[in-house]
């Protein structure tokens, strides 16, 4: 509570009124009608009152934040990469690992943000998603229309149960009907993707990409993760360093920018058989969820080229992405 000289057209007694009810309501808790027996002045002159204190100064609001909260960091962020959207999460405490932290997080951001009808997009291979819809819950009212995988979904089978638990699951608690892509995330040659892509099995999958009004993808860097790397969906050594002399520094479903988020062009291209960097872009709703030192990098490029606009990642990583690079 604070006091501020009289302004004009404001007299004394009326500020001192102003002040008397603002430490009723605001100090003591009074309700407005109570105010307004205790002093024998009408409640809709109380309610005036009060929002006369705000505008002159007498009430002054001030938000503190709780521990493990960081709206300030949130909103820096999105003003800094146009973003529409920030989840910040603390993973202190995950032993280095960060992923179940962003899980649990992105989990509950999709809780309040998915919407009745949504077509929702989500990548195959990634650790973060997978532990996303491991900590989602079913919930009640709006129910998604689709849920496609965005990459191929076949790789060894000792780990594409992981791909197809993920579509599983989250078909599940949302209540979408799953559409799988029946090819790996990378073949051979561009002949096979091009026979793949004709097979009428995967039209399913390529026409929801052109409705998408989600895409929930993870970020990947260079270097594959491991789970990508045990599916038999990731490049390998060779293409690696063809990608890291053109500059790529990360990938958002298998295609992969430079620093400043531009596409690299690669002969890998030839090889995805996934969403295409046009089709992701035209998702209103592209929701990254990437954390950890080793990923700063591949966020950062993710963010300036327009990969994602909506980030939920940890705290130490969103720190270095507001300093810059």
């Amino acid at each position: 509570m604070a006091t501020t000289p009289a302004r004009p057209g404001i007299d004394d007694d009326q500020l001192r009124l102003m002040s008397k009810v603002a430490r009723m309501y605001h100090e003591r808790g009074l309700r407005q009608a109570q105010i307004a027996a205790d002093l024998h002045i009408s409640q809709s002159r109380i309610s005036r009152l009060l929002r006369q204190a705000v505008e002159v100064g007498i009430v002054r609001t001030t938000v503190t934040l709780p521990s493990g909260v960081h709206t300030d960091l949130e909103e820096a962020l999105a003003r800094r990469y146009g973003l529409a959207d920030v989840v910040v999460v603390d993973a202190d405490g995950a032993s280095g690992d960060v992923i179940p932290a962003l899980g649990a997080a992105a989990a509950a951001y999709l809780s309040e943000t998915l919407a009745t009808g949504d077509v929702v997009g989500i990548s195959s291979w990634s650790a973060s998603l997978l532990a996303t819809t491991e900590r989602m819950r079913p919930k009640n009212g709006a129910t998604v229309e689709v849920v496609a995988q965005l990459v191929g979904g076949i790789g060894d089978p000792r780990v594409q149960m992981s791909a197809n638990r993920l579509l599983d699951r989250f078909s599940t608690v949302t209540g979408a009907r799953p559409v799988f892509m029946p090819t790996p995330g990378l073949v051979g040659d561009a002949a096979a993707r091009r026979a793949l892509l004709a097979d009428a099995s995967v039209a399913p999958a390529l026409e929801a990409w052109d409705r998408l009004s989600v895409a929930l993808v993870g970020i990947g860097s260079l270097a594959p993760s491991p789970l990508l790397r045990r599916s038999g969906n990731a490049v390998d050594a060779a293409q690696q360093d063809e990608l890291r002399t053109l500059g790529a520094v990360g990938d958002v479903c298998l295609r992969f920018f430079d620093e400043r988020g531009r596409l690299v062009a690669s002969e890998l291209d030839e090889h995805v058989l996934g969403v295409t960097p046009d089709q992701l872009r035209r998702v209103p709703r592209r929701i990254g969820v990437a954390g950890g030192e080793e990923k700063v990098g591949a966020v950062h490029a993710a963010l300036v080229g327009d990969w994602v606009n909506i980030l939920v990642t940890d705290l130490e990583t969103a720190r270095r992405l507001e300093a810059g690079p």
